[in-house]
């Protein structure tokens, strides 16, 4: 369940209340406080709603222009005790965790659409540490890149984008990415010849053994299943109410790590392993984003038939009485 917190103008107060009276829009306690509001002035009406129907609540409000000339602002509620909340828990797949609501996951991935200092440095430390970690063959370094390491935020926004059919999020994304892991790169490569004059790390890192860290510059079948099944329990957790799964998605994909081996191979002249640590990168990157719009796509057709089923029980109930 969202809770609602809505500043009304007086020019819109009927169309507001024509949608907060609307049995079908999934509005519950509602409060109203006349002339409560400075800036924006108007009405401030607080209201419960069902996160399987506070999507389409959200976008008639944005349809009269509500979030233009008022205000509309949403958080969940963690418990709710009340008969008409109990009854009225029903949302995709039987539980309100499940339900999405698409404007929430818009909001979640919109910074991810701009490119920032913070995230280039983010990502800069996250492929440096991952290059120490392929140099001394350790693991531990590796895990500890991929949770560092930013890039899911415009994956998940590319895959967000393309289902609901916003190409310049796509675009903006995409072009966040690209720049992030080529800035990233770029900086690895001057921190590795540093370390290297330095006589920290040897001239050649790839002519010794690396057992435990080898797979991510020698990508196969499995790699492109991981990363799928990542894209899909990564969106998961964007979507759902409540999940603790990101960190675990993020350090199931080879993404930065193999940006470090890239940067580390580009420095020792290592040519064939910048090639295919590069393939390793496009792989783990294309398939989650491709994990993520099946995922999607699921979820917002399952909304749809969910919303379809509550239509023919409200019109099941109606004839009945």
């Amino acid at each position: 369940m969202l809770h609602l917190r809505l500043i009304v103008p007086a020019d819109l107060r009927d169309a507001v209340d024509a949608i907060v009276a609307d049995p079908e829009s999934g509005i519950s306690n509602v409060v109203v406080l006349p002339g409560a509001a400075v800036s924006p002035a108007g009405d401030v009406i607080i209201c419960d709603v069902d996160r399987a129907q506070a999507s389409g609540v959200l976008e008639r409000l944005h349809a009269i222009g509500l979030d233009e000339t008022g205000s509309i602002t949403a958080e969940q509620v963690d418990l709710a005790m009340s008969r008409r909340d109990r009854r009225n828990a029903v949302a995709v797949f039987g539980g309100q965790d499940d339900a999405v609501v698409w404007q929430e996951v818009e909001s979640r991935t919109d910074d991810e659409v701009r490119l920032s200092a913070t995230f280039l440095a983010f990502m800069s430390v996250a492929t440096m540490i991952a290059a120490v970690g392929v140099v001394i063959d350790q693991p531990i370094l590796i895990v500890g890149a991929m949770v560092v390491g930013p890039d899911f935020g415009p994956l998940a926004a590319i895959a967000v984008g393309i289902v609901r059919r916003r190409p310049q999020v796509v675009w903006r994304s995409t072009g966040t990415l690209l720049s992030g892991f080529a800035f990233a790169i770029l900086v690895t490569i001057g921190f590795v010849f540093l370390l290297r004059l330095l006589g920290v790390f040897p001239p050649d890192p790839f002519a010794e053994e690396h057992p435990l860290t080898e797979f991510i510059w020698q990508p196969d079948a499995l790699s492109y299943v991981v990363a799928f099944l990542a894209g899909i329990a990564g969106v998961l957790s964007l979507t759902s109410a409540k999940s603790g799964a990101l960190i675990g998605v993020l350090i199931s994909v080879t993404t930065v790590p193999a940006a470090g081996a890239i940067a580390l191979a580009v420095a020792s002249a290592e040519w064939a392993q910048v090639g295919t640590s590069s393939l390793q990168l496009v792989i783990n990157l294309t398939s989650i984003i491709i994990g993520g719009v099946l995922t999607l796509a699921i979820q917002l057709a399952a909304e749809r038939v969910a919303a379809d089923r509550r239509r023919r029980v409200r019109v099941d109930v109606t004839s009945g009485s």
